[in-house]
């Protein structure tokens, strides 16, 4: 039962989407192409930058390209902004 359990779990977590202004460097490495190093970067220009106004704003972060983002747009969602 456990090991159905954690098998679901991660599942879960493969196919969550990922809110860019709430998200965690964790949450964010989870992201095709995107490493620990990345996610670190995108929650730093958020913190510097203010909240993501759109799913391309991704972009603007360095060393996220077309690319990247194209393979993830499915799993992108704009939460709203904490203040």
């Amino acid at each position: 039962m456990k090991i159905l359990f954690s098998v679901l779990l991660f599942v879960s977590f493969l196919f969550a989407s990922v809110d860019m202004n709430n998200a965690s460097q964790k949450e964010f490495s989870s992201l095709k192409g995107v490493g620990d190093k990345k996610a670190a970067d995108i929650v730093a220009f958020r913190k510097n930058n203010g909240c993501f106004k759109s799913i391309e704003d991704l972009v603007k972060v360095k060393g996220i390209g077309k690319k990247t983002l194209e393979k993830n747009r499915d799993n992108l969602t704009l939460g709203k902004c904490p203040k």
